[in-house]
């Protein structure tokens, strides 16, 4: 009896924990995926290699990677070592340290919104433009390679036709 009381209060704390909206947090790489989700946001936002991150009762969200890195979703996309950005239900505002590759030119990612989930559509404000992609490219944390790692992952796996 004592141990199931002591379960349900330590439950009870840890829930506390995760909800309150007043604490800061710093976490392990998975749980930012998780914190993605539970904003209505794609937990493959972000690379799988997050090291840490932080998120104040403000909004305001600091995600730590070990390097620079890069990965691939429609387009080549460059994470610096810190992201940060205001991150509420359905968006990433004022997103800074992450850009997007479009027609050989390096643009930052200004926004991250997710206006209706049940469109399968996320939309990127890269300054210039609005891009809209599907939600099925984020689904899943990309693998991210440092910086200049990608172009070269890509040669030897597949050969020139992949950078077509």
């Amino acid at each position: 009896m004592a141990f199931l009381k002591l379960f349900t209060t330590l439950f009870s704390l840890s829930l506390l924990l995760l909800v309150s909206p007043s604490l800061s947090l710093s976490s392990p790489s998975s749980s930012i995926h998780d914190l993605l989700r539970s904003k209505g946001l794609p937990a493959g936002l972000l690379p799988e290699e997050v090291k840490s991150y932080t998120f104040s009762e403000d909004g305001c969200l600091k995600v730590f990677l070990d390097a620079p890195c890069m990965t691939k979703y429609e387009t080549r996309v460059f994470f610096e070592r810190v992201v940060t950005a205001n991150l509420t239900y359905g968006s990433l505002i004022g997103v800074e340290g992450l850009q997007q590759e479009e027609l050989f030119v390096w643009l930052p990612v200004k926004d991250i919104i997710v206006n209706d989930p049940s469109s399968g559509l996320i939309l990127f404000d890269i300054g210039l433009a609005y891009k809209q992609l599907s939600l099925s490219l984020f689904e899943d944390p990309p693998h991210c390679k440092p910086q200049g790692g990608l172009r070269n992952h890509v040669r030897k796996e597949k050969g020139f036709e992949a950078l077509r």
